[in-house]
């Protein structure tokens, strides 16, 4: 035999206590990331006590993510690229375990919907919602990027309250609100104009209304999203009824009311909700 003196183990048994296959052993020796010590007489690998070690190390690494280029650039010279890399990844592991968690907790929150909220069939869907999609992914992203924002856990909450006469009446409203919106912009109103700020102010009140309070510079953001988002801008505008430059249209008068009830003397107008309560 041809390999180093002490305790070997073959390919069979490596692969056996190592959890790993023989042909992922036989990967690691092509890639010259773990070549074994030695070999039998009729050719075949054998793995001393270093060999082992070796395998522990490429194991724990790779539990960890890290890429065979990595594992080997590490193992080449560990004193210098241990600490750091396992420090970048500790930093990327942490931020996908909080990406993780939010993800359970929409998931958490979309049972709670399903659980709490009214169930519509496919044509009482239609009914009420007409043409407004809800789409998943925009859904998703939102409620991860405002997690925690209590604005969005209240509107969470008031959505799974409301009944199917609820989402009749809100859909109405916005369907009503939409006509005005698309008239004003089909006759050319500018965006800043009493008008066009109006219908601005109108929505702003609808969201408080019925979702969470929106203050104006609330509103600004949701407006940017629509401008940015064509998904968002579908939840009031349905794509066949848009028009090219009807988001940033209303984006802009949203900004130019903002800027007219933070201006001006009616900021108390700013938090309806407190007037409503009382």
């Amino acid at each position: 035999m041809s390999h180093a003196a002490g305790a070997t183990r073959s390919v069979g048994q490596v692969s056996a206590f190592a959890g790993v296959t023989v042909r992922t052993l036989h990967h690691y020796d092509k890639a010259g990331l773990l070549s074994p010590s030695g070999r039998s007489n009729a050719g075949y690998r054998l793995y001393d006590d270093a060999d082992l070690a070796r395998l522990q190390q490429i194991l724990f690494y790779r539990e960890l993510g890290f890429t065979l280029d990595e594992i080997a650039a590490i193992l080449k010279d560990p004193q210098a690229n241990a600490v750091e890399q396992l420090r970048a990844r500790q930093r990327r592991l942490s931020e996908e375990i909080a990406r993780l968690q939010r993800l359970a907790e929409v998931a958490e929150r979309a049972i709670e919907v399903q659980q709490t909220g009214v169930s519509l069939t496919p044509g009482e869907r239609f009914e009420v919602f007409g043409e407004i999609t809800f789409d998943l992914s925009y859904a998703t992203e939102a409620e991860l990027r405002w997690a925690d924002s209590a604005g969005q856990r209240e509107s969470m909450a008031r959505a799974a309250a409301h009944t199917k006469d609820d989402w009749r009446q809100l859909m109405g409203e916005a369907a009503a609100w939409r006509g005005e919106l698309l008239a004003a912009f089909d006759e050319g109103e500018p965006y800043d104009g009493e008008r066009v700020m109006d219908l601005a102010e109108e929505h702003r009140l609808h969201v408080s209304r019925w979702f969470t309070s929106c203050p104006p510079g609330m509103h600004r953001r949701i407006a940017d999203d629509f401008a940015a988002d064509a998904r968002a801008f579908a939840l009031v505008v349905p794509p066949s009824q848009q028009r090219p430059g009807l988001a940033a249209y209303l984006r802009r008068a949203v900004h130019a009311n903002a800027t007219r009830r933070t201006d001006g003397p009616t900021n108390a107008a700013d938090h309806p909700n407190t007037q409503e309560a009382r």
